[in-house]
């Protein structure tokens, strides 16, 4: 694959989007932690918030990381970008206005290889880049794609409720795009971003199809 940046501007666009964006990624965890925190709280509001910040999540993926800093170095990442504002409005429109997708954690396959991918989304990830070489701010982190997408299949396996497949497929996607990362550039952490996202939606699709039957 013919990537048209080099790995020193790759790198580079990491740095000034880490700096100039802080403290987004505090702001970033914070969101994320609340969503674990409603997971397991069920409040009666707790899906629909949950589903409005992963509608951020995809929208300031979309928009800051793609639009404002991804497109100096690479002119497809506007189409990214695009797409990623389309995975916002997906969650808004499935999960905040029709109020169709529900979160429960589960101790089963489903909840615990959830969890997995959550925990390496958050915490995982920063840890295995920093012993890769990636130091911050020259560092991939939560709240861009390869991390955030991770924790969002990880989610994605905490539903009660049945899926809309339409919601799985540019996750799916860019886990295909974004492992591209991990070979050109040595970016070992983002190795986990295919696997998780073939598993996620093979479980989900199994887990889904086995509740049309019962």
């Amino acid at each position: 694959m013919n990537i048209p940046f080099t790995e020193e501007q790759f790198l580079n666009n990491f740095a000034s989007y880490n700096t100039d964006v802080f403290p987004a990624q505090i702001l970033l965890y914070l969101l994320a932690g609340v969503t674990i925190y409603l997971v397991f709280s069920r409040k009666e509001y707790s899906d629909r918030i949950i589903s409005g910040i992963l509608t951020f999540f995809w929208l300031w993926m979309g928009v800051v990381y793609y639009i404002l800093y991804f497109s100096s170095i690479n002119k497809p990442a506007y189409f990214f970008g695009f797409l990623f504002i389309v995975q916002s409005a997906l969650f808004f429109k499935y999960g905040v206005i029709d109020k169709k997708l529900s979160f429960d954690f589960s101790k089963d396959i489903y909840g615990l290889a959830g969890l997995v991918m959550i925990l390496y989304g958050l915490v995982i990830y920063p840890i295995f880049g920093y012993f890769a070489g990636h130091v911050y701010p020259y560092q991939p982190i939560f709240g861009v794609p390869c991390p955030t997408t991770i924790f969002t299949f990880g989610l994605l396996l905490w539903t009660s409720s049945k899926v809309p497949k339409s919601v799985l497929i540019i996750p799916l996607l860019w886990s295909f795009v974004g492992f591209t990362a991990a070979f050109a550039f040595g970016i070992l952490e983002d190795i986990l971003l295919l696997v998780s996202g073939l598993v996620a939606v093979i479980l989900i699709l199994y887990r889904d199809s086995n509740r049309n039957r019962s």
